[in-house]
């Protein structure tokens, strides 16, 4: 065959036009990148309302004003306090400082200009190991203090005995010794060859709460696990009964060991076994690093992300937000974590208090260091470990980003950079919609943009994300989910009627979350009752034919009159809508209300038989309504934990008294959570898919119409009118495209770690 050859000219102005072309293309790339515009930091319409700066009531103490209340405290000499980090249990510490509230009829009267501006105060809590009880004080006035007031008794009606105390930084320090010099250092063979110890290897500690078995026990089972990532769930098989009842560390003692599932009285009866092979040995073998949570694949692509294209709608100022139609002021408790005050939409008050209050655990195991395990944060300190929010995977990246202060266990008040991230969502569904199919055609809908108040609590093993949602309906939505690591125990025989094993000789233990919201509704004022509503089926004839009967479901309404009708048990039948009402009625004739809808998925509540149940008692109820008390501001308390046998606040005596609830100011104290039974996906995370619970506020004839058909956000549009602006701006969105403005990645949660040496 013979081969034809191209032209020379014809070759090189094909390969002149393939440049040209790319040229020409890479060009144009540049132009319309070019000519994308920024996104307008500004927001493009007003904001609806003014920031009120009296919110500040509900503030937060500042830097300065923690910094005040040390040095006022330790002017004080009679108290003989100290703020050294190391604080040893025999002497007198300053454990906690934070916001005392106010109270709230006189809050409300200065927030609604009808009153002067209440005192601010500080609460401080001091262990006094030196004379054995622990005192709560209120510190005033804010930001010079000049007084402070011994308020233990007024708060607890108790004396409050110092092994109730949360165990502190200077504790931990003491026990970790304690177990070194004690233990460790007495079982060198059995420690090298189980676990590999030496000087450059080491065990990780986790506690069994409660602390023993009866009030005024301060015996602490210790567990070990393998020094490495997910410690959690690399549990050896190793625990130790500490008796640290004393506040004199040279007075503690071991009482018990459990090595391979087998007890021992003595650390010499089990180095005496040990070394005479009497015992079943755990051989050291190297773990895997399944708690890892370092990606198996180096990313290859970023996800979705959102961005705001004409400003951000909602404002922040100090504590105050401002967001389309509603308002709110806001906070970070310590001891009980995230909260807002006086809630309101459209301007008027929806809610005075939001805020969580216990997050309380039950574990079930045959080892010690599980098997009586209760965990109560809040008496841990559940704001405590809010620890910097990682941008782009803790909340959005461009969500507004948040400092916070506390004192608690430290020398000095601590910066948390970034622990609070405000941001507004579109939720991936549309709030409503409707496609008009049959006669009069035409599409009406609206996305579901809301706004999220978010921190993200990590205590111990696990982390809690808690959500306050605002959606453009007047609802608002408090809820949680939980990820972390799974507490586990080493695989003995009986463990698997305990749980599922995840990991080599790693039990998953089975156990339950439980929450408890406070929700203080004030609908249309204070004077409110609480109503429920459901339905029944009924037998009626028909009107038209009389003879012929059907089964109908029919509205049953009830209001209920004291906090004990109020007091909605789990386990029992419960009506499925619940209303706080005001007598002030809608358009329409009906009283106007709002709905409290909860999500829940827990297990059983442990029975009251038991002796530690009345510091949960809370927990028995899925809604519990009570008449609003100063007296009565939380449902659970920082001494639960560690005096879980005679608590200081007992939820189920705000009920006892079965006041009336009619026409009165009303709080309803909510519990949700869910039953975790781990298994093998927990590893090495719980994922917060299905894992989590939340209370749902919802307008329920308290407006005329749903209120979102007012937004903006609405969509409408008919035949002919598809892409037309007027009345749906998505169909000129690709010629309003912009491109964000970020924030450069910044990260400093490591500064706010836990730190077990004297560092003021």
């Amino acid at each position: 065959m013979v081969e034809k050859k191209m032209n020379p000219l014809v070759k090189w102005a094909i390969i002149l036009f393939v440049l040209f072309s790319i040229i020409l293309n890479i060009v144009l790339i540049g132009i319309n990148t070019k000519s994308a515009p920024k996104c307008s930091a500004q927001r493009v319409q007003p904001l609806r309302d003014k920031h009120d700066q009296r919110s500040n009531v509900f503030a937060d103490l500042t830097q300065e004003e923690y910094l005040q209340v040390q040095r006022y405290m330790l002017k004080q000499k009679e108290l003989d306090i100290s703020t050294n980090q190391i604080t040893k249990p025999s002497e007198n510490f300053l454990f906690l400082i934070d916001l005392s509230l106010p109270k709230k009829t006189e809050a409300l009267a200065y927030l609604d200009g009808k009153g002067s501006k209440p005192v601010r105060e500080a609460t401080v809590v001091v262990f006094y190991g030196a004379r054995g009880s622990i005192r709560e004080y209120v510190v005033g006035p804010l930001p010079k203090p000049t007084y402070h007031r011994d308020v233990t008794i007024e708060r607890y009606k108790m004396e409050l005995p110092i092994n109730a105390r949360t165990v502190t930084i200077g504790e931990y320090v003491l026990l970790f010794k304690f177990i070194d010099d004690e233990v460790f250092s007495k079982l060198g063979k059995l420690m090298k060859e189980s676990f590999d110890l030496s000087e450059d290897k080491q065990l990780n500690a986790f506690e069994q709460m409660p602390r023993g078995v009866r009030s005024g026990d301060r015996k602490t089972w210790v567990s070990f696990f393998r020094d490495m990532s997910g410690m959690y769930i690399h549990p050896v098989g190793f625990e130790v009964l500490v008796n640290h009842e004393s506040v004199n560390a040279s007075h503690w003692k071991v009482e018990r060991l459990l090595y391979n599932g087998q007890y021992f009285d003595t650390v010499e009866e089990l180095q005496q076994k040990y070394d005479a092979g009497s015992v079943k040995k755990i051989v050291y073998k190297k773990s895997d690093d399944y708690g890892s949570l370092k990606p198996r694949h180096k990313p290859l692509q970023i996800g979705p992300q959102q961005f705001y294209t004409e400003g951000k709608r909602y404002s922040i100022s100090n504590n105050h937000v401002l967001y389309l139609d509603w308002s709110f002021a806001f906070g970070l408790s310590s001891l009980t974590g995230m909260r807002v005050f006086d809630v309101r939409f459209k301007g008027e008050r929806i809610v005075y208090e939001l805020s969580v209050q216990e997050a309380m655990s039950v574990y079930g195991s045959v080892t010690p260091g599980m098997i009586l395990t209760k965990f109560l944060d809040s008496s841990i300190g559940i704001g405590r470990f809010a620890h910097e929010l990682v941008r782009g995977v803790d909340c959005p990246y461009e969500a507004t980003y948040v400092d916070t202060y506390r004192y608690i266990d430290t020398p000095v008040p601590v910066r948390f950079r970034n622990s609070i991230c405000i941001f507004e969502h579109n939720m991936g569904q549309p709030l409503r919609r409707h496609f008009s199919d049959f006669f009069h055609n035409s599409y009406g809908g609206m996305v579901n943009s809301a706004l999220v108040f978010r921190t993200i609590t990590a205590i111990g093993n696990y982390d809690y994300m808690w959500d306050f949602i605002f959606y453009q309906s007047g609802s608002v939505e408090a809820k949680v989910h939980a990820t972390g690591y799974i507490s586990s125990s080493y695989m003995v025989d009986g463990s698997l009627a305990y749980g599922h094993q995840v990991a080599d000789h790693v039990l998953g233990n089975i156990h339950t979350h439980f929450i408890n919201f406070k929700v203080d509704v004030d609908v249309l004022g204070v004077k409110n009752v609480f109503q429920t509503k459901d339905m029944k089926y009924v037998n009626v004839s028909l009107p038209w034919m009389s003879d012929h009967y059907a089964m109908v479901p029919q509205l049953v309404e009830n209001q209920l009159k004291t906090e004990q009708e109020a007091a909605l048990r789990y386990g029992t039948k419960t009506p499925r809508y619940l209303h706080i009402a005001s007598n002030n009625t809608n358009r329409w004739g009906h009283q106007r209300s709002y709905r409290l809808q909860v999500f829940s998925f827990t297990g059983d509540h442990l029975p009251e038989s038991q002796a530690e149940e009345r510091a949960m008692s809370w927990a028995r109820y899925k809604v519990a309504i009570t008449k609003h008390k100063d007296s009565e501001q939380t449902s659970s308390s920082l001494y639960s934990q560690n005096n879980i046998w005679n608590p200081a606040v007992d939820f189920s005596k705000y009920i006892e008294d079965n006041e009336s609830i009619e026409n009165e100011d009303l709080v309803a104290w909510v519990t949700t959570g869910f039953l975790h039974i781990p298994h093998a996906e927990d590893i090495p995370n719980t994922v917060t898919v299905g894992n989590g619970g939340g209370v749902l506020l919802r307008p329920h004839n308290y407006f005329d119409e749903d209120p979102s058909i007012h937004s903006a956000d609405g969509v409408y549009f008919g035949p002919g009118a598809e892409e037309s602006c007027d009345y749906n701006r998505m169909a000129c969105l690709a010629q309003e495209t912009c491109s964000p403005v970020l924030e450069p990645f910044t990260y400093h949660g490591f500064d706010g770690v836990m730190k077990f040496e004297d560092w003021s």
